[in-house]
């Protein structure tokens, strides 16, 4: 009798002992790529980085990943993505504005998606100032506007697009760089006198909601209007497939956008609160980015 007991003893010890093996594995698999995995997305100092950036940050935690931002200019977080430092950026503006950067370091990084093509940027003027109505209305007026053009950083594609623009047309500006704030700082204050005003643009960005502003058109091969598109480093595809998946199928709406900007800028609203608020308001679009 005791040795069947001691029998059974141990066959239920072995049963239980599979048991918690086999679920161990099964828990081990369903979280393989997810877990110690984390992922570093580059953001760059503009407002319009910052929601998508939240959005897909939130998702891939929920997901079981770790994420990372690391803060940089333009050209920081493409340099970063080529060495695999960053894995992926948000708000890169195509074909043009940074098409430089593509050229530089294509090789090494991949356009996984287009989050939205209706990304109009440019020089912007308020629309109180009269008699200029394109770029090229501004020679020989360079005067007006105080002889500057205000911008943001040197790295930034539009920076280099800027000064490129006044060498080859010929335009007596100088290029006032500075941060995104800075520059909106400056153009509030002249703009609060309703004098002109000459400055950088973009949307999706809240300044569109807050001052009436027209973007000037420009020569062909400067400022066209882009779209915004996903971009990933070549390792991420294999170090993290699930995450991949999910922002090759990114997209999310312009004007979505500038609605969580002004939430953000304007209303002093926790980033990822609005994040989240949007997630939780377009299951939708969620499903779709998911692969759902």
């Amino acid at each position: 009798m005791k040795k069947l007991k001691v029998s059974l003893l141990l066959l239920l010890a072995f049963i239980l002992l599979v048991g918690c093996s086999s679920g161990a594995s099964t828990s081990g698999e369903a979280g393989e790529d997810s877990k110690n995995v984390t992922i570093n997305f580059g953001v760059t100092p503009w407002t319009s980085t910052i929601p998508p950036t939240k959005v897909a940050k939130l998702l891939l935690e929920d997901m079981g990943y770790t994420v990372k931002e690391t803060n940089a200019d333009a050209g920081g977080v493409y340099t970063g993505l080529s060495k695999g430092d960053l894995d992926v950026f948000m708000d890169s503006w195509l074909p043009v504005m940074h098409a430089n950067y593509m050229e530089q370091f294509g090789d090494k990084l991949e356009d996984t998606a287009v989050s939205y093509t209706d990304g109009e940027l440019g020089w912007v003027i308020p629309t109180y100032v009269e008699g200029i109505e394109s770029v090229e209305d501004l020679k020989g007026k360079e005067d007006l506007f105080g002889g500057k053009v205000y911008g943001i950083e040197e790295g930034a594609g539009m920076s280099v697009t800027s000064k490129k623009m006044i060498e080859e047309l010929g335009l007596d500006f100088e290029y006032v760089a500075s941060s995104e704030g800075g520059m909106l700082a400056q153009a509030q204050r002249i703009m609060a006198k309703e004098e002109p005003v000459l400055f950088l643009g973009w949307r999706p960005h809240p300044m569109f909601a807050n001052y009436d502003l027209k973007v000037l058109p420009s020569p062909e091969g400067y400022f066209d209007t882009s779209e915004v598109h996903v971009i990933t480093n070549n390792e991420l595809k294999d170090k993290a497939p699930e995450a991949y998946e999910l922002l090759s199928n990114w997209s999310m709406n312009v004007s979505d956008i500038e609605k969580m900007i002004v939430e953000i800028e304007d209303n002093n609203r926790d980033a990822e609160e609005v994040a989240q608020e949007w997630i939780d308001n377009h299951p939708d679009e969620v499903k779709a980015i998911k692969g759902e």
